[in-house]
């Protein structure tokens, strides 16, 4: 069920979906805020944002799936290990009928956060 709306907020956006699916995306945003914990939230696209020195992480709901979107660089890194879900370059997604699988996800996403780190020190951002 992918809302075409306009969202504020990553609390909007979850609380647009049926409860089932809001309990996964509140266990996902959970999962990524203890692995960045510095990470500023957002919309972008459209879709809840993870933004530290440069966008980290998007996600998003659809009707049979969890979007998970840790870019290029995210899942060529870990692509032995999401070999099993379907994907492309820059995304991933997780069935809805199966448990998320957490521990991979922050992995990822400190993947991500060293990443953004580096490009920032390395361009005078920080």
């Amino acid at each position: 069920m992918e809302n075409k709306k306009s969202f504020a907020s990553i609390d909007e956006y979850i609380a647009a979906f049926p409860n089932e699916t809001q309990k996964i995306l509140k266990e996902l945003r959970a999962a990524i805020q203890s692995a960045a914990p510095n990470a500023a939230e957002k919309i972008s696209y459209q879709m809840p944002t993870f933004y530290l020195y440069g966008n980290l992480v998007h996600f998003a709901a659809y009707e049979n799936h969890i979007g998970f979107y840790p870019a290029p660089s995210g899942i060529e890194a870990f692509k032995d290990k999401l070999s099993a879900y379907k994907g492309a370059k820059g995304s991933v997604q997780f069935p809805l009928s199966q448990p998320l699988p957490l521990n991979l996800i922050r992995k990822i996403v400190k993947f991500r956060v060293a990443e953004n780190m580096k490009k920032a020190k390395t361009s005078g951002k920080q």
